[in-house]
């Protein structure tokens, strides 16, 4: 049985301060272009390629991404 990952992020509470973006083997995430309600680019997955590893989880200083590993 295969597995992918997939990343949520709470885009609300992100800061951006890009940690994350640095963290992400399969630089799958990037800050956006958009800001949130406090004015911070947040970060999102814009590919597919996500490994489920939680580096990106484990380096945000404000707990704001879930990984999740889902059946392919």
């Amino acid at each position: 049985m295969a597995f992918k990952g997939q990343i949520v992020v709470d885009t609300d509470r992100c800061k951006g301060c890009g940690l994350c973006v640095e963290a992400c083997p399969m630089h799958v995430i990037e800050l956006s272009k958009h800001v949130n309600g406090k004015g911070y680019n947040y970060s999102e997955p814009v590919k597919e390629g996500c490994i489920g590893c939680a580096s990106c989880a484990l380096i945000c200083p404000d707990g704001v991404i879930s990984v999740y590993k889902v059946k392919c």
